[in-house]
């Protein structure tokens, strides 16, 4: 398992074949999981100075990998 934080399977552990199987099936499940793996990415990245941003920057990166998380479980629950 990965070491960055807040990983699909992390947050959704109950849901982990469920994902698979959507990744492969649902283009737009894929996007968004895609989508959501490369914010969560920079977000650690911000935390850990990696690649440290200003302030605003790492909030708006935690608010964009909020509302793809949202959306991914909207999709997940009426799966």
């Amino acid at each position: 398992m990965s070491n960055t934080p807040h990983e699909l399977a992390e947050e959704f552990p109950d849901k982990t074949a469920q994902i698979s199987q959507l990744k492969q099936s649902d283009a737009h499940f894929a996007k968004l999981s895609d989508e959501y793996h490369e914010v969560n990415r920079a977000v650690h990245r911000a935390e850990t100075n990696v690649e440290p941003v200003s302030a605003e920057a790492e909030t708006g990166l935690r608010k964009q990998r909020a509302a793809l998380k949202d959306e991914i479980w909207g999709i997940l629950s009426k799966a």
